[in-house]
């Protein structure tokens, strides 16, 4: 009778012990979610922010900031498509003639033909378009500044 009441108090031990457990230590049944990035941001840290990056100094740039370029391009008016066929017009053949930055153009250059597929630019510029892109401390004023000298012409010729 001894045993039986042992083996009895042994599993309720053990069945008591296991709850308590279990509410310690819950079971996960799903991961947790990461958060996803959108593949064009990706893309534009990986290819574009070598020469466009935000984090250059002013006077030592090799590019204009993405911002200035988003700036730019894009108007009240300006729809995606609109925008992401300029960048893809532009990547496919960059030339003076259709740039809408002249300024940046006589700074720095006519960029060189990158050769990415279709699917990059749009990924890329489609990022661009729907979210807020990292801007330099000083582009702010420095946009200012420029839009003043053109008197709203919508031209800003130095960026």
């Amino acid at each position: 009778m001894k045993a039986k009441f042992l083996t009895l108090l042994v599993l309720v031990a053990t069945f008591s012990s296991c709850k308590n457990n279990d509410k310690q230590n819950p079971v996960v049944t799903e991961q947790p979610k990461e958060a996803t990035v959108h593949p064009g941001k990706k893309l534009m840290e990986t290819y574009c922010y070598s020469c466009h990056d935000a984090t250059t100094s002013h006077d030592n740039r090799l590019a204009p900031p993405m911002i200035a370029i988003k700036k730019r391009y894009i108007s009240a008016n300006t729809t995606k498509e609109e925008f992401t066929n300029d960048m893809l017009l532009w990547m496919k053949k960059p030339s003076e003639e259709i740039s809408k930055m002249p300024g940046a153009v006589e700074r720095f250059g006519v960029m060189p033909i990158m050769v990415f597929p279709d699917r990059v630019i749009k990924q890329i510029s489609e990022y661009m378009y729907d979210n807020d892109i990292a801007q330099p401390e000083w582009f702010e004023a420095h946009f200012k500044q420029q839009q003043g000298k053109r008197k709203g012409m919508g031209m800003n010729k130095s960026l």
